[in-house]
């Protein structure tokens, strides 16, 4: 018989290679502890209720396959083919040959006859040291009979295996406890779990995963996960740090049992993983959630994201993310912001979270009014200079479903237009009156960001833009071009109360265009166009000179034609 391969691909560039098997490490999963009077009791009836039904059965000897002739193997236990035994049989044997053997395992596949609690069947393999194996088998779903089959490994082919016996065994405890068992690759690379104890686990919403990987080696030193229940399937790279990992594990898809598959990292193929062990958590909250993608480059890059572990939360105008970035990751000292891109029926903003000495913990606005949100969490691309555009990478996409009642997208503030920071708000209360029309508030928040600002001709020459620039930057630096014009006439708009919105677009005359940004206000609910970076002065002989002027307030389809409006960013 061969052992089965399956192959799965998962987000950008992981292959997979995976291999069914397992072995080894036993426990329980009694919620309530015998004492030990109790215990001898009970093993006492268990060891009676065995003599009984041995008795009604006939047990007839074992017999081999020919394989074991082949590699000169024999069984020591069991020795019959139908037995009952108390929830534990033993599989102890030895082959004469095992220098012709292609792997070192006896393969032992056990597969209860009834409704399994969980799965109806296990797998172990046993280590053959010396030329021999011995494993317990623990009936892992209580009482009731089990087909057992033994095999032993290919002389010609590795990962193929040969029959040696099959028998049937009668559980007479009702104890239903999985063991922990490891595949050949987790136990070469010595995989161990701290938690959960047992194979099979009663939890909540999420729980918590811990152990050890000593062995690993190569440059692939992570684990892979693998969560399924009822057709649906999430799957999440796990770092390794110095032998060991540990995770809290949400439990996304309800009440009910969910199958958790470990994968070890193949040591001969980078980005490739191999069947580690098999754990299966019963879920006992009905609470069902979206599982958060995470790309490739969210391992690369270090990234840790602790909150949220799960997508579909309501919120209302603001969510929050919270983390941390593993110091030895590349580029880690030099990640300090991330992206969030948030997307929601054809329209989409960005914001910047900052990262403090490696952590993250902040907020960002959905400016869009009630509904549902996908929100994208991206690393900055780390570059030697500066330039006019930011790139960035994915790390993990999931979605927040907004219950705010209204779509706020032009009055709050965001990214570059701090309209909310006391600086821009004592600004705005010198600049406007209560008695001031909206049109005369636009019209000296206008004449305020052009006469304040000198345009930084050297920033545009040189596309010396920063992931900072911002209405309070332009402030302090008294200098800037298109783009920090807009982000502090937005800003003293929106701290005024007024809608306004950043447009942009091109601008230029003949064949000298480029690229521009200029500023949209709602004034007596229409919108009206202003630039105040043109209202400022203008370029003669590669130096800026001050010349204000109110023509780029509110300007007619005519001296607007050397604009070319492209869309409104967010």
């Amino acid at each position: 018989m061969s052992m089965r391969k399956i192959h799965i691909q998962i987000v950008s560039l992981l292959c997979l290679l995976l291999l069914g098997a397992c072995t080894n490490k036993s426990a329980a999963v009694n919620e309530s502890q015998p004492t030990p009077e109790q215990k001898h009791e009970q093993r006492v009836d268990y060891e009676a209720a065995v003599d009984k039904k041995n008795a009604e059965l006939e047990m007839a000897p074992l017999e081999l396959t020919g394989y074991a002739e082949e590699v000169g193997a024999a069984l020591l236990e069991p020795t019959h083919t139908n037995f009952a035994v108390d929830e534990i049989v033993t599989v102890e044997g030895t082959v004469e040959h095992q220098d012709q053997l292609q792997e070192n395992y006896v393969w032992i596949k056990i597969r209860f006859s009834g409704e399994a609690l969980s799965d109806d069947q296990m797998e172990y393999y046993a280590p053959i040291e010396d030329g021999k194996f011995k494993q317990d088998v623990r009936l892992f779903n209580g009482e009731g009979e089990y087909q057992v089959t033994v095999m032993l490994p290919s002389t010609k082919q590795k990962n193929y295996y040969y029959d040696l016996a099959k028998f049937t065994v009668f559980n007479v405890n009702p104890a239903m406890q999985r063991d922990l068992t490891y595949t050949p690759f987790a136990q070469e690379v010595r995989l161990s779990l701290e938690a959960p104890d047992s194979g099979y686990v009663k939890e909540n919403e999420v729980f918590t995963l811990k152990g050890k990987i000593p062995s690993i080696k190569g440059t692939n030193e992570s684990l892979m996960l693998e969560l399924k229940k009822d057709g649906e399937t999430w799957k999440h790279v796990l770092p390794v740090k110095n032998g060991e990992f540990e995770y809290d594990v949400p439990l996304f898809y309800g009440k009910g049992v969910h199958e958790l598959k470990i994968y070890v990292p193949d040591e001969e193929r980078d980005n490739y993983y191999q069947a580690g062990t098999t754990l299966y958590i019963d879920n006992e909250s009905d609470l069902v959630t979206e599982p958060i993608l995470y790309m490739t480059t969210y391992h690369e890059r270090g990234v840790n994201l602790t909150y949220p572990t799960a997508g579909g939360e309501e919120t209302n105008l603001t969510y929050r993310i919270k983390g941390t970035i593993d110091k030895d990751a590349p580029f880690a000292k030099e990640t300090t912001h991330l992206y969030i891109t948030t997307k929601k029926d054809g329209d989409k903003s960005l914001s910047v979270i900052p990262v403090d000495n490696y952590k993250f913990d902040d907020e960002f606005y959905l400016r869009f009014g009630p509904g549902t949100y996908e929100v994208i969490v991206s690393v900055p691309e780390i570059k030697e200079k500066n330039s006019s555009k930011f790139y960035y990478y994915d790390v993990a996409k999931f979605t927040v479903e907004s219950t705010a009642t209204e779509d706020l997208r032009n009055l709050l503030p965001s990214r570059g237009v701090q309209s909310d920071a006391p600086d821009i708000i004592a600004i705005a209360k010198e600049l406007i009156t209560e008695d001031m029309s909206e049109r005369e508030k636009a019209k000296a928040i206008y004449e305020f960001t052009a006469k304040s600002i000198a345009y930084d001709v050297e920033k545009q020459k040189n596309s010396d833009f920063m992931w900072d620039d911002s209405a309070l930057k332009v402030l302090e630096l008294e200098k800037g071009i298109c783009q920090d014009y807009t982000y502090l006439a937005l800003a003293l708009l929106r701290a005024s109360g007024m809608e306004a919105r950043y447009v942009a677009g091109t601008a230029g005359a003949g064949f000298n265009f480029s690229r521009h940004a200029w500023v949209e206000v709602k004034v007596d609910g229409e919108w009206l166009t202003m630039d105040p970076t043109w209202g400022a002065g203008y370029i003669a002989n590669g130096e800026f000179v001050a010349n204000y002027t109110e023509d780029y307030f509110e300007p007619d389809e005519e001296a607007f034609k050397t604009h070319s409006r492209s869309g409104v960013e967010y």
